[in-house]
């Protein structure tokens, strides 16, 4: 390892053997889960959209045909369950976590699944965080499984480095909103995965407008968006810009993802075929 290496591989310089990979071997899933496509959802900030970006993917997967899975990883912060209306407990075996089904029949396990009173906060410690997360893959039994998405917590700790090294991660999906300091912290993502060597699949823009229910007219609530000049930085694709929606917002808070129109992300079927 290399002797400036500061043991963080998000805000460290050195090229150690643990940022190549070499130093941290991937974390064996169950022996009854075969997990084709690993895909994390991510961002420098919280409050952007990953839990949503993260549930449209799958969405859009299961309804071509794939068999889609969401781990939730925010584990502070669970979302995923509410989004897809999913109240019942997963069944737990001697060998096996079993997660849950969507009524379209997407897998997912969140920390919230397994909470007595989903309203309790999660006050544990970052390791303990990431250890439950490595959990979610090690101790669920996925079954047969085209695309898994993970939705992330926030920023650049404990639980996104976790998951970059012991994951088997196929690339990640960064998504911002269109103010100028939520750019500052996507690029904070960005950096953090090209120094973890993760491919970036592109970017999302969420919240990107609003359409005026009278004239049809885009109108840019929070100012002018800066996302091309980060894709032009980085050399990515924009994958999508997502308006902010009362009925999206709506079907979310109802638990009815699954019932949203199919081209709100119409740029990521290259995923799917």
């Amino acid at each position: 390892m290399a002797e400036e290496c500061t043991h963080d591989c998000g805000s460290c310089s050195a090229d150690c053997s643990s940022r190549q990979g070499g130093g941290i071997e991937k974390a064996m899933p169950h022996y009854m889960s075969n997990v084709k496509k690993v895909i994390a959802v991510v961002s420098g900030k919280g409050g952007v959209g990953k839990s949503l970006v993260t549930s449209l993917m799958a969405v859009n997967a299961q309804r071509r045909g794939f068999k889609a899975a969401v781990l939730d990883a925010d584990i502070t912060g669970p979302s995923i369950p509410k989004i897809f209306g999913i109240n019942e407990r997963p069944i737990n075996t001697e060998d096996a976590l079993f997660p849950c089904e969507s009524r379209n029949g997407t897998k997912i396990m969140s920390i919230n699944l397994l909470m007595e009173n989903p309203e309790d906060p999660v006050v544990w410690r970052g390791p303990v965080i990431a250890g439950a997360v490595t959990q979610f893959w090690t101790d669920v039994a996925w079954g047969d499984v085209d695309y898994m998405f993970v939705d992330m917590p926030p920023g650049t700790g404990d639980v996104p480095l976790t998951v970059f090294q012991s994951l088997p991660v196929d690339g990640i999906i960064v998504v911002s909103s269109p103010q100028s300091l939520v750019s500052l912290v996507v690029k904070k993502a960005l950096n953090m995965a090209n120094m973890m060597n993760i491919p970036i699949i592109g970017l999302i823009e969420n919240m990107s407008y609003i359409k005026c229910p009278d004239c049809g007219k885009e109108i840019k609530l929070f100012g002018d968006s800066h996302i091309e000049d980060t894709a032009e930085e980085f050399g990515l694709d924009i994958l999508a810009k997502i308006p902010i929606d009362p009925k999206t917002a709506s079907l979310c808070d109802e638990g009815m993802i699954e019932d949203i129109a199919q081209d709100i992300i119409p740029a990521v079927d290259k995923l799917f075929n």
